[in-house]
């Protein structure tokens, strides 16, 4: 991991309370990746002794906001990103530690060419939350702005 890697994830837990009280791991944060890990923890099971939904939504949350920030970085002088709505499904019992791997679903070129223009773009981050077998236990979508600071 990089430094510049490492400093998002660390911006990320000193900004984000949630994420720092889950002891989310930032393993990977590239511009078109992100991988968070959520440990195995009891105190965030549910009834079936898995990470509770809203732990995961948190993780999920939580790498969508990696990559916004490791692809839009620059970006924050004169616009301030935003989640605008979030989608979740759960696909399958998650036991033990999980996985959430996030990827744009547009271009950043084409996002920063609509900020460029005046706009607030939009655009959604597409997660995958796995567990150690490989198995996705859920997907989420968070849709993000930049809105200008103007």
């Amino acid at each position: 991991m990089s430094a510049d890697q490492m400093s998002i994830g660390e911006m990320l837990a000193a900004t984000v309370p949630m994420a720092r009280t889950l002891n989310l791991e930032f393993r990977e944060t590239t511009p078109e990746k992100a991988v968070v890990a959520l440990p195995d923890q009891g105190d965030f099971h549910n009834h079936v002794g898995g990470p509770h939904a809203g732990a995961m939504f948190t993780l999920g949350e939580s790498a969508s906001g990696a990559i916004v920030l490791a692809a839009f970085g620059e970006q924050l002088s004169r616009a301030v990103p935003l989640a605008v709505r979030a989608d979740i499904s759960y696909k399958k019992l998650a036991m033990g530690p999980v996985t959430a791997t996030a990827t744009l679903g547009r271009p950043a070129a084409d996002v920063i060419a609509e900020l460029d223009a005046g706009q607030r773009p939009e655009f959604p981050v597409a997660i995958a939350i796995q567990r150690e077998d490989g198995a996705v236990t859920g997907e989420m979508t968070v849709v993000w702005t930049l809105r200008p600071n103007n």
